[in-house]
């Protein structure tokens, strides 16, 4: 396959390096705010499993670089993998199940009294395609990232979430409709509508009465023990669905032409930023190495063919 097949095939993907975007989900994060407004008026915002950074680049362009004021503008930038800087973006290489790492958010705004007023994340577990064992580990970092979002967020504040849709995400709108006014499901134009992927968009937080902040590791705690403890009443409740994005734009399930613009030529372009350390560099090279030496021992054996058959 070319360079270009992906840049067909996806074309989110290709407008992400055209534009400048280290990736394509910067778009959904754009289009989720087309429809929401949630970085209106944003000072301080966080955003969690933010490697490689597109969502915090989103909050970097539209937060600080247009602000007219620099100073008041805090974005901070949660993940346990480092990521490339961005300008305005503090990070934190942390753990979000940790309590350390919500002291330290904390601090970096100020104190109690300025937490964030937008806290994002579009962090995924590595998905096995088996959408019953995916929705269930995303629902889990869905948990840990509200459990460290009641200590960082204000009163009033806005939260976004990726999660997979299922049969079994009603317990989970409950629970987010305890901490917020508004709960909504959106599925941006720039997500495959093959993908099982959508996001939440929680409105003005209103912590329960009653309800203390706690740390919650869901592989290890049981979540509905702690959610007893809180003496708040769980109600079932129906989300609205929301389609968000231009729907008469792209389809990111089509392949496009390379020449959308009859005025110009395409122009193949590499990708904004590339992994700075990726997971699979190390089994590459190894590829890498036994492809040479699978090719050494080829040739060898050719040539040793080549002389039993010339009776050398």
């Amino acid at each position: 396959m070319g360079k270009t097949s992906k840049d067909k095939r996806d074309i989110y993907y290709r407008l992400a390096k055209e534009e400048g975007w280290r990736a394509r989900s910067a778009f959904k994060l754009l289009q989720i705010d087309e429809q929401f407004h949630i970085l209106d008026g944003i000072t301080r915002a966080v955003d969690l499993c933010a490697a490689p950074g597109s969502w915090s680049q989103v909050l970097s362009k539209r937060l600080y670089e247009n602000s007219n004021d620099k100073e008041k503008v805090k974005i901070i930038a949660v993940d346990l993998q480092a990521m490339a800087p961005l300008n305005g973006i503090i990070q934190i290489q942390g753990d979000i199940t940790k309590i350390q790492t919500a002291q330290a958010i904390i601090d970096h705004f100020g104190g109690e009294d300025l937490k964030a007023q937008l806290v994002i994340c579009d962090g995924a577990p590595d998905v096995t395609g088996l959408h019953d064992i995916d929705e269930y580990i995303q629902s889990q970092l869905l948990l840990a990232a509200l459990s460290i979002t009641t200590h960082v967020l204000m009163p009033g504040g806005n939260f976004v979430a990726k999660i997979f849709r299922g049969k079994d995400t009603s317990l989970l709108y409950s629970q987010l409709r305890i901490f917020f006014e508004k709960v909504s499901i959106a599925k941006p134009a720039s997500s495959r509508n093959s993908s099982i992927e959508a996001f939440v968009v929680c409105q003005n937080y209103r912590c329960p009465d009653g309800y203390i902040p706690q740390m919650i590791n869901p592989m290890i705690d049981d979540v509905q023990v702690i959610q007893k403890a809180t003496e708040s009443e769980v109600n079932r409740t129906l989300i609205p669905f929301v389609v968000c994005g231009d729907l008469r734009g792209f389809d990111s399930d089509m392949s496009y032409s390379l020449n959308l613009d009859d005025d110009s030529e395409y122009t193949y372009r590499e990708v904004v930023q590339k992994p700075i350390s990726p997971a699979y560099k190390e089994i590459l090279e190894k590829l890498k190495n036994c492809s040479i030496k699978h090719k050494a021992i080829t040739v060898k054996h050719d040539n040793e063919t080549n002389m039993e058959e010339s009776g050398k």
